[in-house]
């Protein structure tokens, strides 16, 4: 069964602010902020709390646009990952550092694709064009896509 986490992009014109991950997973990458979905807890309510958790910003209106499931094979810890995912202009508060994230915003001409995940290269230009879309990534370790689909459709909130 597949782990679900949350991504929001927090939008502000024409940038969008990316953290930088500095422990854990996908430390040393930029990417959206978020994390797990504990026990009990809404998608959208993970969103927000993760959002707070990480940067220190207050989330109101969310909009999903797409969900990627990913599945790392050949790693210590085989997983698939549901990533729903989320943007936002409707928060409070100026992003803060934590131990965890180091925030940043970026034009959304010069998102960071040679620090992101491999997957961002093929749905984030989707996103940009403002498009809903599901889409499954098999990766060989976390940086080599074997296999992956992507479809435009509605996604449900």
């Amino acid at each position: 069964m597949a782990k679900q986490l949350t991504l929001v992009y927090l939008r502000r014109g024409e940038e969008v602010l990316l953290g930088l991950k500095k422990r854990g997973f996908g430390v040393g990458r930029w990417n959206g902020l978020g994390g797990k979905v504990e026990e009990g807890e809404g998608i959208e309510a993970s969103a927000r709390r993760e959002t707070l958790e990480e940067v220190g910003v207050t989330v109101g209106a969310l909009r999903k646009f797409g969900i990627v499931e990913c599945d790392y094979r050949n790693v210590e810890k085989p997983s698939v990952l549901e990533i729903h995912l989320f943007e936002s202009s409707d928060f409070f508060g100026e992003p803060i550092e934590t131990e965890e994230i180091k925030p940043r915003w970026f034009k959304l001409s010069e998102f960071p694709f040679e620090q992101a995940w491999p997957d961002d290269r093929f749905w984030v230009p989707w996103y940009l064009e403002g498009k809903t879309f599901c889409g499954r990534f098999l990766f060989d370790g976390y940086d080599t896509i074997t296999e992956h689909a992507l479809r435009e459709q509605p996604v449900s909130p």
